[in-house]
């Protein structure tokens, strides 16, 4: 999907999200909330990209 498609499903502008993105902004909440709507995924995989739920698990 390209930001412009984005965009327009979300109401967020093209530009915040290539800031997004290109990490000169932070995502926030609400945007991740709109975002992972648009993308059928749950906030944390916006939140969290990498995080390894089992490893994580177990090392505490």
């Amino acid at each position: 999907m390209s930001q412009n498609q984005l965009a327009k499903i979300t109401g967020i502008p093209q530009a915040t999200i290539s800031a997004i993105e290109n990490n000169r902004i932070n995502l926030g909440v609400e945007r991740a909330k709109m975002l992972a709507k648009a993308l059928k995924v749950h906030p944390a995989v916006l939140v969290f990209p990498g995080w390894n739920i089992e490893k994580e698990a177990y090392a505490a």
